[in-house]
């Protein structure tokens, strides 16, 4: 069995998710007592929050090599960074360290080509939306056309989850907004939808909706488990 390195935090709401996740899916696949081989290092949240508001890229990328590096030290044999955002500098990342970074996008397209899907809506924090190091990555890489929210529905997606679902918030009111916005973005031609930020989950679910999501934390926690075997 292979140890797995997570890198979170970020928030730790949705960590926790992770770790449950693939504890869950060693213990399914092997049974009786069996559990993840796992170093984690859960990183402070606030000052990467700032920065990222900021935009000194830079800045977090040190933060976050340097956690990396002590997660290697500890024995890990890979690594996943557990948030979609924080994936703008995982290039930066690899670079200051010497075990694979598992990359969630990579993780989330594969299944999305195994389904035949060809256009896919993406929700998350309006860094991933809008900018190149995600969806870039998944036309470039895998050839899939992705729809993003109209400005004002971006920005709702964003507020809800740095003012809600990263302290812990579930609002019902919230949930009907994302739920809107999904079907808008169905409407707008999206085969499926992506819940590309690791704390949507906490919020909408499938049996919310006919639409199909992919649920990145849960995607990405597979193949971790995976890698583990």
């Amino acid at each position: 069995m292979k140890t797995v390195g997570l890198l979170g935090g970020m928030s730790w709401e949705s960590t926790a998710g992770y770790y449950k996740a693939i504890n869950e899916g060693v213990k399914n696949k092997l049974g009786g007592l069996h559990s993840a081989q796992i170093a984690m290092f859960s990183v402070d949240f606030e000052p990467i929050e700032k920065l990222q508001h900021q935009g000194d890229w830079a800045g977090t990328a040190l933060i976050l090599s340097d956690a990396a590096r002590k997660i290697e030290a500890a024995g890990a044999d890979f690594l996943l960074i557990c948030t979609n955002t924080m994936h703008k500098v995982a290039p930066q990342i690899q670079e200051a360290i010497r075990i694979p970074i598992l990359h969630i996008a990579d993780a989330t397209a594969e299944v999305l080509v195994k389904n035949g899907i060809k256009t896919v809506g993406l929700l998350g924090t309006a860094f991933t939306m809008e900018q190149e190091f995600y969806k870039g990555r998944l036309l470039e890489n895998y050839g899939l056309e992705v729809i993003i929210p109209n400005a004002t529905d971006r920005k709702i997606v964003h507020a809800v989850i740095y003012n809600e679902l990263c302290v812990g918030k579930i609002l019902p009111t919230s949930k009907i907004e994302y739920l809107r916005i999904i079907a808008e973005l169905a409407k707008s031609g999206a085969e499926a939808v992506i819940l590309g930020c690791t704390e949507i989950s906490m919020l909408v679910s499938q049996s919310d909706t006919t639409i199909t999501l992919y649920d990145t934390t849960q995607i990405h926690a597979n193949k971790a488990v995976e890698e583990i075997l």
